[in-house]
């Protein structure tokens, strides 16, 4: 069976042919310096226990734009690994989905609030950088050019298991 494309009328084409469209990854690593110059200790996500119910899923970090659920996020000895299921119930959220299983779009972010921080040493260049210790989760997104370039969808699938790239 041919895929279709990602515009919005195959979209909701795409949901009906293939079922729900889930995804695995990580919006956060651990211990690289990202675009901006921030770094993440491991832990700083010690409250996400306490809100990771309550963690939208976005498509480029627009709040006007949700996409889907959040099944699973936690912290592991990477970073910050999230399981995602995209939703039917909007064009955005159907054409996200096409994009993402047809890995046009890999890029994972997050928005959040720095609890706690300190300078981390200087950049090329002398650039300022911060060490994140402590950090609120307020959103997890599907981008197309994440801060961390590690920051990426892993694998896709359906209900019934997920694939790698390259499978």
């Amino acid at each position: 069976m041919r895929r279709p494309t990602h515009g919005s009328s195959h979209g909701a084409a795409y949901g009906a042919a293939y079922g729900a469209v889930r995804f695995a990854g990580y919006a956060a690593l651990f211990d690289l310096a990202d675009r901006g110059g921030d770094t993440i200790q491991m832990g700083a996500f010690s409250t996400l226990p306490l809100r990771a119910k309550n963690i939208p899923l976005l498509w480029q970090h627009d709040p006007a734009r949700p996409v889907g659920v959040i099944e699973h996020l936690a912290e592991d000895a990477r970073g910050l690994r999230v399981v995602g299921r995209f939703t039917d119930s909007n064009a955005t959220a159907r054409d996200a989905a096409a994009l993402v299983r047809d890995r046009a779009v890999s890029g994972l972010s997050f928005g959040y609030r720095v609890i706690a921080s300190r300078a981390g040493p200087p950049a090329r260049g002398g650039q300022a950088t911060r060490l994140l210790t402590a950090i609120e989760l307020v959103e997890v997104s599907l981008v197309t050019n994440p801060m961390q370039p590690g920051a990426r969808v892993l694998a896709v699938g359906d209900d019934d298991g997920f694939t790698t790239p390259g499978s």
